[in-house]
């Protein structure tokens, strides 16, 4: 059995305070910074800023500044050139979110969309 991709939430308190989400991918975990964390409805995307990969190592690092805010593993449902689809498996169940690039491939800004579909997820 392949093991399952992990994700970590961290929460930053300085400068100010914002989420970063890693996804554990190709040996190293892919990483957006999230100014307004996660969305919590599906009419309110927020702003993911893509950051350089992480190694490993942060899946479980914390410090006086940065706390993990949910951890546990994701799943690929869906990608295309401009959208990825999956859903984080985390301590309090299951969400779906939609990665959405709003400029060309080498864009920075993209949109974390939580779908409308939570019923779905698997």
């Amino acid at each position: 059995m392949t093991p399952r991709p992990a994700f970590v939430l961290h929460e930053h308190r300085r400068p100010r305070r914002h989420h970063d989400l890693r996804l554990e991918e190709d040996g190293v975990l892919r990483s957006w910074a999230l100014p307004k964390g996660l969305p919590t409805s599906p009419a309110a995307d927020r702003l993911a800023i893509a950051v350089p990969d992480h190694d490993l190592a942060h899946l479980t690092y914390t410090d006086e500044d940065k706390a993990i805010a949910d951890t546990g593993w994701w799943e690929l449902l869906d990608r295309t050139g401009r959208r990825t689809l999956f859903a984080l498996h985390g301590r309090g169940g299951t969400r779906r979110y939609a990665l959405i690039r709003t400029g060309g491939p080498q864009a920075r800004n993209l949109l974390l969309h939580l779908t409308k579909d939570q019923d779905q997820a698997p």
